[in-house]
């Protein structure tokens, strides 16, 4: 048995103004498991400093989640775009409130 290692979707890293600095990281698996049927590994996350303001992920274990200033909840998964978009929309609303 031949093992396929995931691929590498997306990596981005940028510091907005304001200190705070977004990276996204997304792989595409070779094959869909229970907790990832969309075959996708993904990271998107938000932090100043070693303080995380928005996550995105699915740790084997957990799902589909999202934490939003320090609160843990599922996040429905429907595409990359979508998951981007709402990460994005998260990271604003942060933003907007400082």
């Amino acid at each position: 048995m031949q093992y396929m290692k995931a691929t590498l979707v997306l990596r981005r890293r940028e510091v907005l103004p304001g200190g705070i600095t977004v990276e996204m990281v997304i792989w595409q698996l070779p094959a869909p498991t229970v907790e990832r049927p969309h075959r996708l590994k993904y990271r998107l996350q938000a932090h100043r400093g070693a303080r995380t303001l928005v996550r995105y992920d699915n740790e084997s274990g957990k799902g589909d989640h999202k934490h939003i200033k320090g609160r843990e909840s599922a996040y429905a998964f429907s595409t990359v775009e979508t998951m981007i978009e709402d990460f994005i929309a998260e990271v604003d609303a942060i933003r907007r409130r400082r």
